[in-house]
């Protein structure tokens, strides 16, 4: 039997996969993706990378790339509410609401300024192809399609898989130092009876991928996502939410779109391109429309998060660690970030930079984010409802009375005043799932390879719209922008995912002498930074000084991923010993002293 040995097996090539190849490439560290299907993602899936995501597209170096490729800012800025797109009848081609959305117009100073970055739509068919792509720049990063997990065990060395290939019948045996379950939740996570609590199966729904003109019948070209809602279809979900895809051509001349709607359990499936194509005519009220079916699939909204992440010598991530409902986007950008925390800490294990501590903070700082991120989903997607709660909409009745509730909606009389304001009202709360600014880039780690510095966190908006910058321990570094050099950089372009990184408030001082020691000590890359009106790196403005938390001469130590991970607010005595301390800490290991040879 053919064997193969690897550092790292990663199974699964889909969007976590390949980021985390990806990211393990960048760190040096071999590795070898197995991927059970021929090629990346036929269909457009996720399409939402939210601002953190961004940030470490742009670390990556992929972050213009998609901004070129995909929607352009002012096509997405908002979100509305319809009775439908076509159609000539009284209750048609009504707009019920809209709400600024994912940076756009109100929305687009408070997110510039909490980030060197904007979000970006950009279908997982296309980043799939890209992130396999740059796989290619990193000659320690390989994948292979069509080969396929069959068992897999593990001992206090490793792990040892034997993987079929698909396309001869081959099975052959992969040996690891660790394996990351990227699959989806399909083999690894049961076979290592790993439990997943939640709600497997909510709802089942239709993606419809189509081509089409509808240029005719798009009003307003900053509105990306149109949700409609109509007493013949039950309301949201039944009746259908549609997304621009582009992929050239944006806002009213896109030409391609998306289309979900929810089926009851068991009848999602019986669906085809040819029986898709009425139902799309009859959703957007277009009988006269010849869409072209470029692919489909029915799958069920899920809320559900491993009780494990990590077993062993094996770790879940993305799909296998937690599944969400589509709301808020939170999929594959939690999926993107779980891959950036463990990739550094995986790395700096196989080195022997890092005891085997700092891979038990992947479960500790990773599973809480995700618990919330599927809480807040579901939340959101049963939001949607309240919308039809607020027109009137009532299940169960004869469909008369719900069409008289749309009448007295759009009514000149007192009480479609006041029904109008109650739906806007509701649209309103809709800002947790498309303003969720916080929950997207305020996540932080309480627990794990980080030194807390007794500080309270910052206040957070109720509904995830409201994100207070900060530099405390467990958070993501804030941003802030600094001239050096004649150019302007973000503090987060100053952080690599192989190195620390020391933010000194004013001069260098003992930190220089601190860091040249810790270098050499632990042969670890450590980054100086000295912020002030007089140093290498000045700020632009006062945000610095309003969010470091820093007194002249404190620092800031900041982790591969971009987290802080201490914070001294004023001058320490010793630098030196500071420093080594808290890596020693962050890494698990003493790196007082030279690293063996």
């Amino acid at each position: 039997m053919k064997r193969i040995e690897v550092p790292v097996l990663i199974v699964g090539g889909a969007g976590c996969g390949l980021a985390s190849a990806n990211f393990l490439g960048r760190l040096g560290i071999e590795c070898l993706v197995i991927e059970r299907y021929p090629a990346t993602s036929p269909a457009p899936k996720a399409h939402y990378l939210n601002q953190r995501t961004m940030e470490i597209m742009r670390e990556e170096g992929l972050a213009d790339h998609i901004y070129r490729s995909s929607t352009p800012a002012e096509n997405m800025a908002r979100v509305g509410w319809y009775t439908s797109l076509g159609g000539d009848g009284p209750l048609d081609r009504k707009r019920i609401g809209i709400i600024d959305a994912f940076g756009g117009h109100s929305l687009k100073d408070a997110y510039g300024a909490d980030s060197p970055v904007r979000a970006a739509n950009f279908a997982q068919m296309y980043i799939e192809p890209l992130l396999l792509e740059h796989l290619a720049t990193y000659p320690t990063s390989r994948i292979t399609f069509h080969q396929e997990l069959k068992s897999f065990t593990q001992d206090d060395d490793g792990v040892t898989a034997q993987v079929e290939d698909r396309n001869s019948g081959e099975v052959y045996e992969v040996r690891a130092q660790y394996m990351i379950a990227a699959d989806g939740g399909r083999l690894v996570g049961p076979s290592l009876g790993i439990a997943m609590d939640g709600i497997d199966r909510l709802i089942d729904m239709v993606t419809v991928w189509f081509a089409a003109d509808l240029s005719e019948y798009i009003e307003d070209e900053s509105v990306m996502i149109r949700w409609f809602t109509n007493p013949e279809k039950g309301g949201s979900w039944g009746s259908g939410v549609m997304v621009a895809l582009g992929p050239d051509t944006f806002g009213a001349k896109s030409k391609e779109w998306l289309m979900h709607f929810a089926f009851q359990p068991g009848e999602a499936g019986k669906l085809d391109a040819e029986t898709a194509i009425p139902q799309i005519r009859e959703l957007l009220r277009l009988p006269d429309l010849d869409p072209k079916i470029i692919r489909m699939n029915d799958w069920q909204v899920q809320g559900v998060l491993a009780r494990e992440y990590r077993k062993g010598r094996v770790f879940l991530a993305g799909d296998a660690a937690h599944r969400h409902p589509p709301t808020t986007g939170l999929g594959l950008n939690s999926a993107i970030q779980d891959a950036h925390n463990l990739a550094w800490k995986l790395a700096a294990v196989i080195r022997g930079d890092a005891g085997d501590a700092l891979l038990d903070s992947y479960e500790a700082e990773r599973r809480p984010v995700a618990a919330n991120n599927v809480a807040w989903a579901m939340m959101t997607f049963q939001n949607h409802l309240t919308i039809d709660s607020a027109i009137g909409l009532m299940p169960g009745v004869p469909v008369e009375f719900n069409i008289g509730a749309y009448h007295k909606l759009f009514s000149d009389t007192p009480e479609g005043a006041a029904r109008r304001q109650m739906v806007a009202e509701v649209i309103g709360t809709q800002r947790a799932e498309f303003q969720a600014h916080d929950i997207e880039i305020g996540f932080r780690y309480d627990t794990g390879a980080i030194v807390p510095d007794g500080t309270e966190p910052p206040p957070r908006g109720l509904l995830g719209d409201t994100h207070v910058p900060t530099m405390r321990p467990g958070h993501r570094m804030a941003h802030v922008w600094l001239d050096h050099d004649d150019s302007r950089v973000s503090t987060l372009d100053l952080t690599r995912l192989d190195r620390f990184t020391v933010f000194v408030d004013g001069p260098a001082g003992d930190w220089t002498a601190a860091v040249d020691a810790a270098r050499a000590a632990s042969g670890l890359t450590i980054d100086l930074v000295p912020v002030g009106k007089d140093e290498d790196f000045t700020p632009v403005d006062d945000r610095w000084a309003n969010i470091s938390g820093l007194q002249r001469g404190g620092a800031i130590i900041v982790r591969p991923d971009q987290h802080v991970a201490w914070r001294g607010a004023v001058p320490v005595a010793d630098a030196g010993a500071t420093l080594q301390g808290v890596i020693s800490t962050v890494l698990g290991r003493r790196v007082d002293q030279p690293v063996a040879a």
